[in-house]
């Protein structure tokens, strides 16, 4: 009875599904693949910043007084998970179950989310110990980048909530595909720019 339940959600299709939807607008996707490669040169500018303001620390502290990896830890976690959960939406899309794209899409939501709300808490954490960014050049570029990190985490949740109200009130057609799997592909991106940000900001900073 539970197998024949799970079996009705996890694949469940609908009547009017057909493959012709997934013929997506392919030159929207290439669009937005340009828009991301900008986007990499964008912070791989706020990267090289920060690897030259690194050793200014003037009278400040270092990283390693600073960065609290538990919390991070528990960042990373929340997004990789997140991608996690954006994969198998994805798979779901493919069987054209609304319900479950949304449900899996609203996971994404909550754990960006959370991301987000620890990420606050860490920025809460230092200013409570008067590391504002204008202390020296590594804090200003620490803040600036993790800051631009984290708008594009927010710009994604807003655009996640809007896919799955566009679902519910238009089921799933090639338009939704299209921006779906723009959306796949920007939520990824920074996933990747993470990693990055956990190596060589706070693992590097901490053995440094």
């Amino acid at each position: 009875m539970l197998y024949n339940f799970l079996k009705k959600i996890f694949f469940k299709k609908e009547n009017n599904f057909s493959k012709d939807i997934f013929n997506i607008n392919k030159k929207v996707i290439f669009g937005f693949w340009i828009y991301i490669m900008s986007d990499c040169i964008m912070f791989a500018t706020a990267f090289s910043v920060y690897f030259v303001m690194v050793n200014n620390i003037s009278n400040g502290p270092s990283g390693k007084d600073i960065f609290n990896l538990n919390i991070v830890e528990l960042e990373t976690l929340f997004l990789l998970l997140s991608s996690f959960m954006f994969s198998i939406s994805l798979n779901f899309l493919k069987k054209n179950n609304s319900f479950m794209v949304c449900f899996f899409l609203f996971l994404v939501f909550i754990l960006g989310f959370l991301f987000i709300f620890f990420e606050s808490y860490e920025f809460f954490l230092l200013f409570h110990k008067n590391y504002y960014p204008t202390k020296s050049g590594f804090l200003s570029s620490f803040y600036f980048l993790l800051s631009f990190h984290g708008i594009h985490i927010i710009v994604g949740l807003i655009w996640i909530l809007l896919m799955i109200f566009q679902i519910i009130i238009l089921g799933i057609n090639k338009n939704i595909i299209t921006k779906i799997l723009c959306l796949s592909i920007f939520w990824h991106f920074l996933d990747i720019i993470w990693i990055f940000l956990f190596t060589f900001v706070y693992l590097f900073g901490m053995i440094k």
